[in-house]
Protein backbone atom coordinates (compact mmCIF):
# COMPACT_ATOMS: atom_id res chain seq x y z
CA UNK A 1 0.00 0.00 0.00
CA UNK A 2 1.63 3.25 -1.15
CA UNK A 3 0.73 6.66 0.17
CA UNK A 4 0.87 8.11 -3.36
CA UNK A 5 0.86 6.50 -6.79
CA UNK A 6 2.23 9.19 -9.11
CA UNK A 7 1.56 8.98 -12.84
CA UNK A 8 3.27 11.14 -15.49
CA UNK A 9 6.05 11.51 -18.05
CA UNK A 10 9.54 12.67 -17.27
CA UNK A 11 10.78 15.46 -19.54
CA UNK A 12 14.14 16.36 -20.98
CA UNK A 13 13.74 20.07 -20.37
CA UNK A 14 15.34 23.07 -22.01
CA UNK A 15 14.87 26.06 -19.68
CA UNK A 16 15.48 29.53 -21.12
CA UNK A 17 14.89 32.82 -19.28
CA UNK A 18 16.49 36.28 -19.14
CA UNK A 19 19.39 34.82 -17.13
CA UNK A 20 20.32 32.17 -19.72
CA UNK A 21 19.68 28.54 -20.76
CA UNK A 22 19.78 25.23 -18.86
CA UNK A 23 19.28 21.64 -20.02
CA UNK A 24 17.99 19.33 -17.30
CA UNK A 25 15.85 16.32 -16.55
CA UNK A 26 12.45 17.44 -15.32
CA UNK A 27 8.78 16.65 -15.40
CA UNK A 28 6.30 16.82 -12.52
CA UNK A 29 7.04 13.29 -11.27
CA UNK A 30 10.72 14.16 -10.73
CA UNK A 31 10.05 17.19 -8.52
CA UNK A 32 6.88 15.86 -6.93
CA UNK A 33 8.25 12.47 -5.90
CA UNK A 34 11.25 14.09 -4.20
CA UNK A 35 9.06 16.47 -2.19
CA UNK A 36 6.61 13.73 -1.19
CA UNK A 37 9.24 11.15 -0.24
CA UNK A 38 11.30 13.62 1.75
CA UNK A 39 8.11 14.52 3.61
CA UNK A 40 7.69 10.94 4.75
CA UNK A 41 5.32 9.56 2.12
CA UNK A 42 5.82 6.25 0.33
CA UNK A 43 5.61 6.85 -3.43
CA UNK A 44 5.37 4.72 -6.57
CA UNK A 45 6.21 6.64 -9.76
CA UNK A 46 4.67 5.24 -12.96
CA UNK A 47 6.28 6.68 -16.07
CA UNK A 48 7.13 6.08 -19.74
CA UNK A 49 10.30 7.03 -21.58
CA UNK A 50 12.74 5.84 -24.20
CA UNK A 51 14.85 2.85 -23.17
CA UNK A 52 17.92 4.98 -23.82
CA UNK A 53 16.84 7.36 -21.04
CA UNK A 54 16.10 4.73 -18.40
CA UNK A 55 19.43 5.22 -16.62
CA UNK A 56 18.55 8.90 -16.11
CA UNK A 57 15.63 7.81 -13.90
CA UNK A 58 17.92 6.60 -11.15
CA UNK A 59 17.23 10.02 -9.62
CA UNK A 60 13.73 8.79 -8.77
CA UNK A 61 15.21 5.99 -6.62
CA UNK A 62 17.71 8.43 -5.13
CA UNK A 63 14.82 10.63 -4.07
CA UNK A 64 13.24 7.68 -2.23
CA UNK A 65 10.46 6.56 -4.59
CA UNK A 66 9.84 3.20 -6.22
CA UNK A 67 9.63 3.18 -10.02
CA UNK A 68 7.40 1.36 -12.50
CA UNK A 69 9.05 2.01 -15.88
CA UNK A 70 7.49 1.42 -19.30
CA UNK A 71 9.29 1.81 -22.61
CA UNK A 72 8.15 4.37 -25.16
CA UNK A 73 9.42 5.02 -28.67
CA UNK A 74 10.78 8.35 -27.45
CA UNK A 75 10.90 10.44 -24.29
CA UNK A 76 9.07 13.70 -23.76
CA UNK A 77 11.21 16.80 -24.30
CA UNK A 78 10.00 20.36 -23.75
CA UNK A 79 11.48 23.81 -24.38
CA UNK A 80 10.33 26.40 -21.82
CA UNK A 81 10.89 30.07 -22.64
CA UNK A 82 10.23 32.36 -19.65
CA UNK A 83 9.95 36.00 -20.62
CA UNK A 84 10.20 37.31 -17.04
CA UNK A 85 12.22 36.40 -13.96
CA UNK A 86 9.13 35.47 -11.90
CA UNK A 87 8.42 32.46 -14.20
CA UNK A 88 4.67 33.12 -14.10
CA UNK A 89 4.25 33.08 -17.90
CA UNK A 90 6.07 30.96 -20.46
CA UNK A 91 6.12 29.90 -24.09
CA UNK A 92 6.27 26.12 -24.27
CA UNK A 93 7.36 24.08 -27.28
CA UNK A 94 6.95 20.30 -27.38
CA UNK A 95 10.07 18.82 -28.97
CA UNK A 96 9.02 15.16 -28.59
CA UNK A 97 6.41 13.17 -26.66
CA UNK A 98 6.32 9.78 -24.97
CA UNK A 99 3.28 7.62 -25.62
CA UNK A 100 0.08 8.19 -23.58
CA UNK A 101 -0.73 5.98 -20.62
CA UNK A 102 -3.37 3.25 -20.77
CA UNK A 103 -5.39 1.95 -17.82
CA UNK A 104 -4.16 -1.62 -18.34
CA UNK A 105 -0.56 -0.38 -17.94
CA UNK A 106 -1.10 1.15 -14.51
CA UNK A 107 -0.19 -1.28 -11.73
CA UNK A 108 -3.15 -2.53 -9.72
CA UNK A 109 -1.43 -1.24 -6.62
CA UNK A 110 -3.48 0.26 -3.77
CA UNK A 111 -2.63 3.84 -2.79
CA UNK A 112 -4.11 6.51 -0.56
CA UNK A 113 -3.84 9.09 -3.39
CA UNK A 114 -3.56 8.72 -7.17
CA UNK A 115 -1.61 11.77 -8.31
CA UNK A 116 -2.03 12.56 -12.03
CA UNK A 117 1.05 14.67 -12.71
CA UNK A 118 0.69 15.37 -16.42
CA UNK A 119 2.64 17.77 -18.61
CA UNK A 120 0.04 18.26 -21.34
CA UNK A 121 -3.42 17.12 -22.44
CA UNK A 122 -3.57 13.58 -23.80
CA UNK A 123 -0.53 12.30 -21.91
CA UNK A 124 -2.90 10.99 -19.21
CA UNK A 125 -6.27 10.40 -20.97
CA UNK A 126 -9.05 12.07 -19.00
CA UNK A 127 -11.11 8.88 -18.77
CA UNK A 128 -8.45 7.58 -16.38
CA UNK A 129 -9.77 10.09 -13.83
CA UNK A 130 -12.98 8.13 -13.42
CA UNK A 131 -11.21 4.77 -13.45
CA UNK A 132 -8.65 5.74 -10.80
CA UNK A 133 -11.17 7.60 -8.63
CA UNK A 134 -12.92 4.24 -8.23
CA UNK A 135 -9.69 3.04 -6.55
CA UNK A 136 -9.18 6.07 -4.32
CA UNK A 137 -8.85 9.87 -4.14
CA UNK A 138 -7.45 11.51 -7.28
CA UNK A 139 -5.11 14.52 -7.26
CA UNK A 140 -4.92 16.37 -10.58
CA UNK A 141 -2.44 18.95 -11.83
CA UNK A 142 -4.40 21.26 -14.14
CA UNK A 143 -1.51 21.68 -16.58
CA UNK A 144 -2.16 18.09 -17.67
CA UNK A 145 -5.57 19.07 -19.07
CA UNK A 146 -5.26 22.74 -20.10
CA UNK A 147 -1.98 22.56 -22.07
CA UNK A 148 -2.67 21.35 -25.62
CA UNK A 149 -0.48 20.67 -28.64
CA UNK A 150 -0.91 23.18 -31.47
CA UNK A 151 1.60 23.22 -34.31
CA UNK A 152 4.46 22.12 -32.07
CA UNK A 153 3.62 24.55 -29.27
CA UNK A 154 1.94 23.74 -25.99
CA UNK A 155 -0.81 26.33 -25.67
CA UNK A 156 -3.07 26.61 -22.64
CA UNK A 157 -6.84 26.99 -22.97
CA UNK A 158 -9.96 26.13 -21.00
CA UNK A 159 -10.72 22.49 -20.27
CA UNK A 160 -13.97 21.72 -22.05
CA UNK A 161 -14.62 18.55 -20.00
CA UNK A 162 -14.14 20.15 -16.58
CA UNK A 163 -17.80 19.84 -15.59
CA UNK A 164 -17.72 16.15 -16.51
CA UNK A 165 -14.53 15.14 -14.69
CA UNK A 166 -13.86 17.55 -11.81
CA UNK A 167 -16.49 15.91 -9.55
CA UNK A 168 -14.21 12.83 -9.58
CA UNK A 169 -11.19 14.88 -8.44
CA UNK A 170 -10.45 15.27 -4.72
CA UNK A 171 -7.37 17.54 -4.94
CA UNK A 172 -6.89 20.02 -7.83
CA UNK A 173 -3.79 22.14 -8.32
CA UNK A 174 -3.62 25.13 -10.65
CA UNK A 175 -1.31 28.09 -10.96
CA UNK A 176 -2.76 31.60 -11.07
CA UNK A 177 -2.90 31.71 -14.87
CA UNK A 178 -4.58 28.30 -15.12
CA UNK A 179 -7.16 29.21 -12.48
CA UNK A 180 -8.09 32.31 -14.47
CA UNK A 181 -8.27 30.27 -17.67
CA UNK A 182 -10.60 27.70 -16.12
CA UNK A 183 -12.93 30.24 -14.50
CA UNK A 184 -12.50 33.56 -16.31
CA UNK A 185 -11.75 35.12 -12.92
CA UNK A 186 -8.46 36.91 -12.22
CA UNK A 187 -8.98 36.99 -8.44
CA UNK A 188 -7.26 33.84 -7.16
CA UNK A 189 -9.56 33.34 -4.18
CA UNK A 190 -12.72 33.69 -6.22
CA UNK A 191 -11.33 31.44 -8.96
CA UNK A 192 -10.52 28.72 -6.41
CA UNK A 193 -14.02 28.91 -4.96
CA UNK A 194 -15.58 28.68 -8.42
CA UNK A 195 -13.56 25.54 -9.16
CA UNK A 196 -14.61 24.04 -5.84
CA UNK A 197 -18.28 24.49 -6.72
CA UNK A 198 -17.68 22.15 -9.67
CA UNK A 199 -17.21 19.29 -7.20
CA UNK A 200 -13.55 19.37 -6.13
CA UNK A 201 -12.98 18.90 -2.39
CA UNK A 202 -9.73 20.93 -2.29
CA UNK A 203 -8.43 23.48 -4.82
CA UNK A 204 -4.85 24.74 -4.59
CA UNK A 205 -3.74 27.86 -6.49
CA UNK A 206 -0.02 28.61 -6.59
CA UNK A 207 1.49 32.05 -7.19
CA UNK A 208 5.01 33.41 -6.86
CA UNK A 209 3.97 35.21 -3.66
CA UNK A 210 1.74 32.63 -1.95
CA UNK A 211 -0.15 29.37 -2.11
CA UNK A 212 -3.90 29.36 -1.54
CA UNK A 213 -6.29 26.53 -0.70
CA UNK A 214 -10.08 26.50 -0.98
CA UNK A 215 -12.11 23.79 0.76
CA UNK A 216 -15.32 23.36 2.75
CA UNK A 217 -13.47 25.08 5.62
CA UNK A 218 -13.05 28.25 3.55
CA UNK A 219 -9.83 29.83 2.29
CA UNK A 220 -6.37 29.17 3.73
CA UNK A 221 -3.29 31.11 2.53
CA UNK A 222 0.41 30.74 3.16
CA UNK A 223 3.12 33.12 1.95
CA UNK A 224 6.22 31.98 0.10
CA UNK A 225 9.42 33.26 1.70
CA UNK A 226 12.38 32.38 -0.56
CA UNK A 227 15.59 34.33 -0.15
CA UNK A 228 16.27 33.92 -3.88
CA UNK A 229 14.60 32.29 -6.89
CA UNK A 230 17.37 30.20 -8.44
CA UNK A 231 15.30 27.01 -8.05
CA UNK A 232 12.08 28.20 -9.68
CA UNK A 233 11.64 25.25 -12.05
CA UNK A 234 9.35 22.65 -10.46
CA UNK A 235 7.82 25.10 -7.98
CA UNK A 236 4.20 24.05 -8.45
CA UNK A 237 4.90 20.32 -8.64
CA UNK A 238 6.95 20.49 -5.43
CA UNK A 239 4.33 22.52 -3.58
CA UNK A 240 1.42 20.27 -4.52
CA UNK A 241 3.22 17.04 -3.65
CA UNK A 242 4.47 18.41 -0.33
CA UNK A 243 0.89 19.34 0.56
CA UNK A 244 -0.50 15.93 -0.44
CA UNK A 245 2.17 14.08 1.54
CA UNK A 246 1.70 16.14 4.72
CA UNK A 247 -2.10 16.17 4.36
CA UNK A 248 -2.17 12.38 4.79
CA UNK A 249 -1.57 12.89 8.53
CA UNK A 250 -2.22 16.59 9.23
CA UNK A 251 -4.98 19.16 8.83
CA UNK A 252 -5.37 21.47 5.86
CA UNK A 253 -3.98 24.64 7.41
CA UNK A 254 -0.82 23.01 8.74
CA UNK A 255 -0.33 21.09 5.48
CA UNK A 256 -0.57 24.28 3.44
CA UNK A 257 1.92 26.06 5.69
CA UNK A 258 4.21 23.05 5.42
CA UNK A 259 4.00 23.05 1.60
CA UNK A 260 4.69 26.79 1.42
CA UNK A 261 7.72 26.48 3.69
CA UNK A 262 9.10 23.47 1.80
CA UNK A 263 8.76 25.07 -1.63
CA UNK A 264 10.31 28.28 -0.28
CA UNK A 265 13.41 26.25 0.63
CA UNK A 266 13.37 24.49 -2.74
CA UNK A 267 13.15 27.84 -4.59
CA UNK A 268 16.54 28.82 -3.20
CA UNK A 269 18.43 25.95 -4.89
CA UNK A 270 18.10 24.51 -8.43
CA UNK A 271 16.83 20.95 -8.70
CA UNK A 272 14.56 18.89 -6.49
CA UNK A 273 13.95 19.48 -2.78
CA UNK A 274 16.70 17.72 -0.81
CA UNK A 275 15.90 18.81 2.75
CA UNK A 276 14.13 17.11 5.65
CA UNK A 277 10.80 17.63 7.42
CA UNK A 278 12.80 19.15 10.29
CA UNK A 279 14.21 21.77 7.89
CA UNK A 280 10.69 22.61 6.81
CA UNK A 281 9.31 22.79 10.34
CA UNK A 282 12.09 25.18 11.31
CA UNK A 283 11.21 27.33 8.31
CA UNK A 284 7.55 27.31 9.36
CA UNK A 285 8.58 28.70 12.76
Amino acid sequence: MYDILMLGHISKDVIQDPSGRQDQLGGPVIYASAAACRSGASVLVVTKASASDRDKLEIIHENGADLHFMESTESTSIHNLYENEDHERRIVTLLSAAEPFRLDEIPDTPAHIYHLAGLFAGEIPVDLIDSLSARGPVALDAQGVVRKRENGRLVSSDWESKHRYLPSVTHLKTDAAEAEMLTGCSDREEAAERLRTLGVAEVMVTHHSEVLLASEEGIHRASLTPRNLTGRTGRGDTCFAAYLAWRLRHNREESLRYAAALVSIKLETPGVFRGTPQDVLRRMD
